[in-house]
């Protein structure tokens, strides 16, 4: 039952990663037992199943999902929202006023305006109905404070770490509040702009260098020599 590829050896789509007793995970394939990728990525093994792990993948939604999105336009009765997704995401005034929504009254462009950043959560979503976004639990809303980043979605495992330990670890240095958005679109808020920035920074060399080991080990330390800057200032 042999396996083609190196962990997180980079493959091209039609490349035979395994050929056997081995499941097709994520962009890949299978015929008569062979698993092929099916797009551009690192090639990687969970137990028995081989997913490959895309280099540039735009996001799909999935019920439960956070995301961060822009409002694009102000509605009759809600407003769409872009979620960075091939599908414009729906927010329905509604959910966000917790009452009976009366057009007559009601100016939603007051509540939420295009231009508006707003934290959601994916309440529903199928291929024949755009994604159905609500903001009705605690922690979600309109953005007031704080800066955005985009990184790509599929990093944004490697941005969490392990049981959470990368992205709890640079909360604890640098004290910022992150929000990330599974669509990619991460939010940071921190005592100061200089602080922000460097969570900006650590979360940009997570993904530039996601592929590599040793990880968490280089970004504590970078941002302990930069934390030792910002403070002797």
């Amino acid at each position: 039952m042999p396996t083609f590829f190196e962990k997180k050896q980079v493959v091209t789509p039609g490349e035979l990663l395994a050929e056997g007793d081995y499941l097709a995970g994520e962009n890949t394939y299978m015929e008569e037992k062979k698993i092929y990728a099916s797009r551009i990525g690192l090639a990687d093994l969970d137990n028995k199943r081989v997913n490959v792990v895309a280099l540039r993948a735009f996001y799909v939604p999935k019920v439960g999902d956070i995301v961060i999105g822009t409002v694009k336009e102000v509605g009759f009765n809600g407003w769409t929202v872009d979620i960075k997704a091939p599908y414009t995401a729906l927010l329905r005034a509604s959910d966000v006023l917790s009452r009976p929504f009366k057009p007559q009254n009601d100016e939603l462009s007051q509540v939420l305006n295009a231009g508006d950043l707003i934290v959601a959560k994916i309440a529903s979503y199928d291929r024949a109905h755009d994604p159905q976004l609500t903001v009705g639990e605690p922690g979600l809303g309109k953005i007031t404070r704080g800066q955005i980043m985009q990184v790509t979605p599929t990093k944004i495992p490697r941005v969490i770490g392990r049981k959470g330990s990368m992205i709890s670890m640079i909360k604890q240095e640098t004290g910022c509040q992150i929000i990330l958005g599974l669509n990619g679109v991460i939010l940071i808020t921190g005592k100061s702009p200089e602080y922000e920035e460097l969570a900006m920074m650590a979360i940009k060399k997570i993904e530039e260098e996601s592929h590599t080991s040793g990880l968490t080990d280089r970004i504590t330390q970078l941002l302990k020599e930069e934390k030792a800057k910002l403070e002797e200032k």
